[in-house]
């Protein structure tokens, strides 16, 4: 069987960069017997090493543009696959040959706000349009659908009308590497790039509404004023539109908040390993990674108990209500304050992690490809 994956989206990162990156990866791993055509764009091409079974193919094309749908079909029909699969719901509205397509969430359903987007009112609604145009082909005439979580499969069976029997969950893993914990770069690094002088609570996402990052903000303002400055935030994210919007918000010298931009790999293990605490206060996820990474490097999580979240952190959080400011304080200082929940934690967050497998997920994915065949 002659598979293909659209890797364009591929990273080192996080979210579906990670997803794609450790897909293939313990794909690699596990099967030997099938072709795997792999369709990257220049600046991802040296993630991956080709071996006998895994082609890599280069495929240019920007996501969500005009050419994704005019000539990403093209490329893919030169290579005579037998099954597809996109693992973000941007497949072209013309294909129709087999494919497999991963839905991560539906955020686009429930939080359709133009302020969302950089882009003018009349531009979001023509983009918003076109974007459920895509998920609803794609879910329909794809041979089998993955959902992150039973809550995602829920939300597509019930927003999008999909017969249940058609889609299969598949939960994702933290990237768990003793190479990887090892970084080369020391905390003391760390703390001087970033200015970090004390203990910290840690956040590592985006900054897109949904996120919910202007609340946490205002809870940390709160637990300033009300239990002392002894600690720091830490968000760590890529400095865009809505990183900067945040950041213009806080005044100079306000509070004890930092912004990292985007930080490496070998950065995130020393963030990640020195956190006192990580939060987590989104409204919506399809399934929310980065809280089990912080477990699998024994970081204390207290969570939004929002959409999924509580289905895949199980009794590893401390979950707070994401809209109110007063709840998210409290269970931050809390949690700091408690070595006794913290220990109960970092337990529970152990087994979590036990549970949780990307060679599971892998091979998961697998036996859906074979099914489809």
């Amino acid at each position: 069987m002659k598979i293909g994956i659209d890797c364009r989206m591929l990273s080192p990162g996080f979210g579906l960069g990670r997803y794609v990156q450790q897909l293939v990866k313990h794909l690699q791993a596990i099967d030997t017997k099938n072709q795997y055509i792999l369709f990257l764009k220049a600046d991802n091409w040296k993630e991956v090493e080709e071996s006998e079974n895994f082609k890599k193919v280069l495929t240019d094309i920007p996501w969500y543009s005009w050419q994704e749908q005019t000539k990403l079909k093209k490329i893919i029909k030169k290579e005579n696959v037998d099954l597809m699969h996109f693992p973000h719901w941007n497949v072209p509205l013309s294909y129709h040959d087999p494919f497999v397509v991963t839905i991560h969430d539906l955020i686009m359903y429930h939080f359709p706000r133009p302020q969302a987007t950089t882009r003018s009112r009349i531009v979001f609604w023509l983009k918003d349009k076109i974007h459920r145009m895509v998920i609803r082909h794609a879910v329909e005439k794809a041979s089998r659908v993955i959902a992150t979580s039973e809550f995602t499969k829920g939300d597509v069976v019930k927003t999008l009308h999909i017969a249940e029997s058609k889609i299969t969950v598949v939960y994702q893993a933290p990237f768990v590497d003793d190479a990887y914990r090892a970084s080369p770069i020391t905390y003391h690094d760390i703390q001087k790039k970033y200015s970090i002088t004390e203990p910290y609570v840690l956040y590592v996402g985006a900054a897109y509404p949904h996120k919910n990052l202007e609340r946490l903000v205002d809870a940390w303002k709160l637990f300033e004023e009300k239990y002392g400055e002894n600690y720091q935030l830490v968000l760590v994210g890529k400095e865009d539109y809505f990183y900067k919007r945040l950041k213009s918000g806080i005044k100079a010298g306000e509070s004890k908040i930092i912004f990292t931009g985007f930080a490496s790999d070998d950065e995130l293990v020393e963030l990640y390993k020195h956190a006192s605490l990580y939060v987590f206060p989104s409204l919506y996820e399809g399934f929310g990674l980065p809280p089990l990474e912080a477990m699998s490097y024994g970081v204390p999580v207290v969570s939004s108990h929002a959409s999924c979240l509580p289905e895949v952190l199980g009794d590893a959080a401390v979950y707070f209500d994401p809209q109110s400011i007063e709840n998210i304080c409290y269970t931050i200082q809390r949690v700091l304050e408690d070595k006794d929940i913290q220990t109960m934690l970092l337990q529970n967050g152990r087994e979590r992690i036990k549970e949780l497998s990307n060679i599971r997920g892998a091979s998961s994915t697998l036996d859906i490809y074979r099914s489809c065949i």
